[in-house]
C-alpha cells in the first residue's frame, strides 16, 4: 500500500515502547519560521524531486545549466543538485510563505524561484541568448527544447523554414539548433543542424516526395 509522503517532523506526539505505540496526541501547529524550517530539512533529505517541477521550470533550469557552458564569461550560479539543496534558503523559502504541508509545497512557482537566482541583466541575457522560442519565417512562434547532454532543438514543419537560408543557432550564435524538419503531417523528414546544406543536398529528393504526398501544399 502506497504511504504518503510527511514532512521529517509529525503533527502528533507519541508515547511507544519499541514499536509499539501507546498514546498519541495531536501537537499545536508550529510557527511559520520553524515549520518552513523544517520542510527545507526535509526538502534536503528527500532531495528536489518532491517538489512541482513543471516543464516550464524545468526547461528554465536547463536553459540556466546550458548558460554556464555556452556563455561562460558569465558568472552564472550553479543550479545542479547538489547546488540547489545547498542553497534552499536562498531560493526555495522566499517563495514558501504560503507552504503548510506537501501539496502547498508543491505548489510553489519554481520558475520564480530560480530566476530569483538571476541578476536582471543575466535574466536579459539569458532571454536574449537562450530563448524559449523561436519565430520561423511564417511568423510562428515554436518552443526550443533544452536538453542537459545534448543539443537544443526545434521541431518545425519545413515549409515553415522556406526563406530561411541558414540555420538558426542559440547563444549568440554559437550552438546551432538540431532542427527536426517534419511534414505537413507532422511526420518527421530530416534532421540537421546545417540547414543550408540540407537546402542544397537532400531537400530536392524529400521536397518531390511531399509533393506526390501532399499536392495542396506548397
Amino acid at each position: 500500500m502506497r504511504r504518503r509522503a510527511r514532512f521529517a517532523p509529525c503533527d502528533v506526539s507519541s508515547e511507544q515502547i519499541g514499536a509499539l505505540v501507546l498514546k498519541t496526541q495531536p501537537l499545536a501547529r508550529p510557527e511559520p519560521a520553524v515549520l518552513q524550517a523544517a520542510i527545507l530539512r526535509w526538502v534536503a533529505e528527500k532531495g528536489l524531486s518532491v517538489l512541482g517541477w513543471t516543464p516550464q521550470a524545468e526547461q528554465l533550469r536547463l536553459r540556466i545549466q546550458c548558460a554556464t557552458q555556452w556563455l561562460p564569461e558569465e558568472p552564472w550560479l550553479a543550479v545542479d543538485d547538489a547546488a540547489l539543496l545547498d542553497s534552499l534558503s536562498q531560493w526555495l523559502l522566499p517563495q514558501m510563505s504560503a507552504v503548510r504541508d506537501l501539496k502547498t509545497l508543491q505548489s510553489v512557482d519554481l520558475v520564480n524561484a530560480l530566476i530569483h537566482l538571476l541578476t536582471w541583466s543575466q535574466r536579459q541575457r539569458l532571454d536574449s541568448a537562450l530563448p524559449t522560442h523561436y519565430t520561423v519565417p511564417t511568423g510562428s512562434r515554436l518552443p526550443i527544447r533544452y536538453h542537459a547532454d545534448k543539443p537544443p532543438a526545434l521541431a518545425v514543419r519545413i515549409q515553415d523554414m522556406f526563406g530561411e537560408a541558414t540555420n538558426p543557432a542559440v547563444a549568440e550564435g554559437r550552438v546551432p539548433l538540431v532542427l527536426e524538419l517534419l511534414s505537413p503531417a507532422q511526420r518527421p523528414l530530416q534532421i540537421t543542424r546545417d540547414l543550408a546544406a540540407f537546402w542544397r543536398g537532400a531537400y530536392p529528393e524529400v521536397g518531390k516526395e511531399m509533393k506526390g504526398r501532399y499536392p495542396k501544399h506548397p
